[in-house]
């Protein structure tokens, strides 16, 4: 795996993150008052930054885009970062998944935001594992949504990659996702779904879908990605069914309400994805600590 860890990582967007965190941390003067009081500028040491709970790592590649950040604000070397446990990978209590090697001062100052942002990617890789995990052997897959933290949209969407989930759409404008609300104030589905196409005829256009009828209008409007809200089991089979059997093929997603529990009977009806909020805006963290050894 590369050092980016895996494929797409949103370095432009790490890197913007990272200098608002250390921004935030530091204040105006750009200071560690602790720090730089205890630790002399000439002093290097090795740490490592280790796993207090199970989980799946990602967004490693911060670490080094941090202390370069805060190497360059000190004046002081880059510390060298020897990489352990890349994205993706499951850890387990105790799990080194780096060792750095440099100016203590440029470590310390580090530290807080390293974790900050480690820990959080981890937690929504390590929540989205589970769902991956309750859906293996089906063809469903689980993907994300736009319930983000305001900053972090990409490194959490790259997160849940990390975990084996997969992303839906980055933002307003590379999807059109036609709503309830979109359908009261246009009229009707086919109402909507006719302004958007023409507004935006090469943009992708999903539809949001309550009952077999509204899918079955969505359909012949011309919708070939569907999504089922809040359906329970009974009504989506009855749905996917309708779909399957009206002619050309059609993308189902089931969405709203489900659990880690339920989430094998929803597959069991053939729908090609369920989308998850709660894979970024509930996911808890994963407890990563950095230890100095020598």
């Amino acid at each position: 795996m590369s050092g980016d860890g895996l494929s797409g990582f949103p370095r432009e967007w790490a890197h913007e993150l990272v200098t608002v965190a250390l921004r935030e941390d530091l204040g105006p003067e750009g200071v560690d008052v602790t720090t730089l009081a205890t630790i002399p500028a000439d002093q290097t040491r090795t740490a490592e930054i280790v796993a207090r709970a199970p989980g799946v790592v990602a967004g490693v590649p911060v670490i080094g885009l941090v202390l370069a950040a805060v190497a360059e604000q000190l004046g002081r070397e880059v510390p060298t970062v020897e990489v352990v446990g890349d994205d993706g990978s499951r850890l387990e209590r105790g799990d080194v998944i780096a060792r750095l090697t440099g100016p203590t001062q440029v470590i310390l100052v580090a530290e807080r935001t390293i974790l900050n942002i480690l820990s959080r990617l981890s937690g929504v890789a390590t929540h989205t594992r589970r769902w991956a995990d309750a859906l293996e052997g089906t063809s469903t897959m689980v993907l994300d949504t736009r319930k983000t933290t305001p900053g972090m949209r990409w490194l959490e969407k790259y997160a849940v990659r990390c975990g084996g989930g997969t992303n839906k759409r980055m933002g307003l404008y590379d999807v059109a996702m036609i709503k309830d609300n979109h359908k009261l104030a246009a009229g009707s589905v086919a109402s909507a779904y006719a302004l958007v196409r023409g507004r935006f005829p090469d943009v992708d256009v999903q539809v949001e879908v309550t009952t077999p009828a509204e899918a079955q209008e969505a359909y012949d409007a011309g919708a070939r990605f569907i999504m089922c809200d809040n359906m329970s089991v009974d009504v989506l089979g009855e749905t996917v069914a309708l779909l399957r059997g009206a002619g050309e093929p059609v993308e189902i997603e089931a969405t709203g309400g489900l659990t880690l529990e339920v989430v094998r009977e929803y597959a069991g009806t053939g729908v090609d994805f369920v989308s998850v909020g709660g894979l970024t805006h509930s996911s808890p963290i994963v407890d990563i600590a950095l230890d100095l050894t020598d």
